[in-house]
């Protein structure tokens, strides 16, 4: 088939590459390039980098809506974007990550519509951070959607669903990296369905959805108030962005491992969650959380490296009965 890729970060990477291999890409789209690193400099995006090294044409619009403002520059890339797209007359649009809204005409301009590769099994964890979500729910499972798009957030028929464990220690980066394989490998059997014409289109049920809303940094916060388990997902959710995080006298210390301890580590006499129970050298810090204590393992200081709390605590005069918060 001939198709129009769209898709900016790693995650969209192995389905692009499937599709390189197996289709006709006709063109890719991209976001445009953005500052990174510590000098700022304009930097490509994966997908964009993969394009250009299979000699695909990339197209990196900042908006696919055209306004009806005509002095905004955006008006006429966005018409002139959308009146090539339909000249490439491909079949179908493949959606993976790309970070930009479709407008109906957009959806409906190849002749098998748009079809997205999304990271969960929908309708469960619509929306931008579906991976975090899994872990940081405890989820034990999760998988990929190939979804038909229509104009609503994630909200399209359900065209092929796999699932994957998600490992009990496991966190983001891995899991990341398995649903990005997982979700080529699923886009290639769709479009099979699709092109021989045996794809079914099933109706998501839109009572049973759940929301996996875009990761702001402040949500790396740890409160210590909460289970320990939820502490320890958040901690799996979070690593490496936006940093699972608690504030130390003043400060902010990245909280990067945590583990449930063990209920006789744990201290009988009521302490207010947060509070350092024990800085042990030989393993670390214990917290009290809300129903009982957390190790921390593994840590950053401002300005400092990742390292273990035992390290941490060579030096420093951190001690019971102080607070994090």
């Amino acid at each position: 088939m001939k198709i129009v890729f769209m898709g900016t970060p790693d995650f969209a990477v192995p389905s692009l590459r499937q599709l390189l291999a197996h289709h006709d890409v006709a063109a890719v789209l991209a976001q445009p390039d953005r500052p990174a690193g510590r000098g700022h400099k304009l930097q490509m995006s994966p997908v964009k980098a993969l394009a250009l090294d299979a000699g695909v044409e990339v197209l990196q619009p900042e908006t696919l809506y055209i306004k009806k403002v005509q002095s905004d520059t955006t008006v006429s890339t966005a018409k002139e974007i959308r009146d090539y797209l339909a000249k490439l007359n491909a079949d179908i649009f493949i959606v993976a990550a790309y970070g930009l809204l479709l407008p109906k005409a957009v959806l409906n301009m190849p002749r098998f519509g748009c079809v997205n590769v999304h990271a969960s099994l929908l309708p469960k964890y619509r929306g931008a951070s579906p991976i975090h979500a899994a872990i940081l729910h405890g989820e034990t499972t999760t998988g990929i959607t190939i979804m038909q798009m229509d104009t609503g957030l994630d909200t399209g028929d359900i065209i092929l669903q796999r699932q994957l464990n998600i490992d009990p220690e496991e966190r983001a980066p891995s899991l990341h990296d398995r649903m990005a394989e997982l979700g080529g490998e699923c886009l290639l059997e769709a479009l099979a369905q699709i092109e021989s014409g045996t794809a079914t289109h099933t109706p998501q049920d839109d009572a049973a959805f759940t929301y996996a809303p875009m990761i702001k940094k402040s949500d790396g916060q740890i409160d210590w108030d909460w289970p320990t388990s939820r502490i320890i997902n958040l901690t799996r959710a979070f690593d490496p962005w936006p940093g699972p995080y608690s504030i130390y006298n003043g400060e902010t210390i990245k909280i990067w491992r945590v583990e449930k301890a063990d209920s006789i580590d744990v201290p009988a006499e009521n302490t207010p969650p947060g509070t350092i129970l024990a800085a042990d050298p030989t393993r670390g810090l214990l917290v009290r959380t809300v129903d009982g204590g957390a190790w921390i393992l593994e840590l950053q200081t401002a300005g400092g490296k990742r390292m273990s709390a035992k390290d941490y605590l060579r030096g420093r005069s951190i001690g019971a009965g102080e607070r994090l918060g």
